[in-house]
């Protein structure tokens, strides 16, 4: 019936699995032998047991693998569900978790599609699908690590809250929840409006998960800043914002003190344009010219009322050289499109905004003299400029925004690049 190796094989099943096994066959393919060696153990038919034997019986432990069939069905559904998130299922191998949960499969098999397929969504949820975020200008770190995430996951499959633990990952907040509750009742054939939706959906994955209870908020396309705490709009202020040439870089800062009447050392974006020289026009508005030791040219505006930054600064340390300050060229506040500095955010009334976070008559008393002067903040303050071309009002409603740096096209074509999943 069979020839000698045929034979020797099935005398013992066990043997030659032992012997692939010592091969090196991993535990996927022995997983899947498995089916192979009880059919041999048939052929064999009837006979005493052996020791080796019992591994038929009773596959190694590992086999079971991390993933039940309950964790992966919660996986299955969050991943369904991401639809609403305005992702795509099909990103996180939703179609082969379905046959490997629908034909039983466990162990190295399943584990390798779940925890492909998890640690995906997780890494979307958390951080946003797009992981070039520098080609958007966007300089926010992350809020979690894949360490965080995968330390996230164990716990999540040890405790059977797969599912639970996904969800917490996802923004938690009133815009969040306005943009998604505006996808969900688009039509599909606006086909415009729902993009526009899940871009700015994804820009917020990317956001920190907690802001603070007092912050102050500038959402580039909204020309405006806003004085947040706990959540409400306690005022709001007109901002110029960078022109479209040198556009304002979406930070995360904070505001350490706020300087009266500064001095302006001239950044990299203004140095290049070379439109400021030594000479008496320049001189008469407060300009001071040297050399570095490189041989480059370092320019410096004194104090004084035509001094670009104004009267008052928030100083907050960044390798952008990005503050919010005053200004004397006030024109710009009454036009309706304020992309026009060269990256700082020039805010109208701010000696009403530093008299609000500082004490009043420490500020007066300052703005009274010539001489800078530098008021320290008893508490850092967060500072976030961000990019959203649409935005919730107070009242839950959903108000599109101009897109004066045009980001919208490229995220939008780079989230609808279908995504690879690496194998495992």
């Amino acid at each position: 019936m069979f020839d000698n190796r045929a034979g020797l094989e099935a005398k013992s099943p066990n043997v030659w699995a032992r012997k692939t096994r010592s091969r090196g066959m991993s535990l996927a393919r022995w997983a899947a032998a498995l089916p192979i060696l009880a059919v041999l153990a048939i052929a064999r038919g009837p006979g005493p047991a052996s020791a080796q034997d019992t591994v038929l019986a009773a596959p190694p432990a590992v086999l079971a693998g991390r993933w039940s069939p309950a964790s992966a069905q919660a996986l299955l559904s969050v991943i369904d569900a991401s639809r609403a998130e305005g992702l795509n299922p099909a990103d996180y191998s939703a179609d082969a978790l379905r046959v490997a949960i629908a034909s039983g499969q466990r162990g190295p098999v399943l584990d390798a599609t779940a925890d492909s397929a998890a640690m995906k969504i997780a890494h979307d949820y958390a951080d946003g699908h797009i992981d070039d975020k520098a080609s958007f200008d966007w300089h926010i770190a992350p809020s979690m690590d894949d360490a965080a995430l995968n330390a996230g996951l164990a716990k999540a499959l040890a405790e059977n809250s797969v599912d639970l633990w996904l969800q917490s990952l996802l923004p938690d907040n009133d815009q969040y929840r306005a943009l998604k509750a505006a996808y969900a009742l688009t039509e599909p054939g606006d086909a415009a409006t729902r993009e526009t939706l899940r871009t700015n959906m994804e820009r917020w994955r990317w956001m920190p998960r907690k802001l603070g209870d007092h912050y102050l908020y500038v959402n580039i396309p909204t020309y405006r800043l806003q004085d947040m705490q706990d959540g409400i709009e306690q005022a709001a202020y007109n901002v110029v914002v960078g022109a479209p040439e040198t556009p304002t870089p979406q930070l995360a800062l904070q505001a350490q003190s706020i300087v009266v009447n500064p001095s302006w050392n001239l950044p990299p974006t203004v140095l290049k344009e070379g439109k400021i020289r030594p000479g008496a026009a320049a001189t008469a508005k407060g300009y001071s010219f040297t050399r570095r030791a490189d041989g480059s040219l370092a320019i410096r505006q004194a104090p004084g009322p035509q001094n670009a930054l104004g009267r008052i600064k928030f100083d907050m340390p960044n390798p952008w050289s990005i503050y919010l300050h005053d200004t004397p060229s006030k024109w710009a506040f009454a036009k309706s499109n304020r992309a026009l500095s060269h990256g700082c955010v020039r805010v109208q009334n701010i000696d009403q905004l530093a008299a609000s976070i500082k004490d009043e008559g420490a500020v007066d008393s300052a703005l009274a003299e010539r001489t800078t002067k530098t008021l320290q903040l008893e508490k850092s303050l967060p500072v976030y400029i961000v990019y959203f071309t649409a935005q919730a009002d107070a009242d839950g409603k959903v108000r599109y925004l101009d897109d004066p740096y045009r980001r919208d096209p490229q995220m939008k074509a780079k989230l609808n690049t279908p995504l690879r999943m690496a194998a495992r």
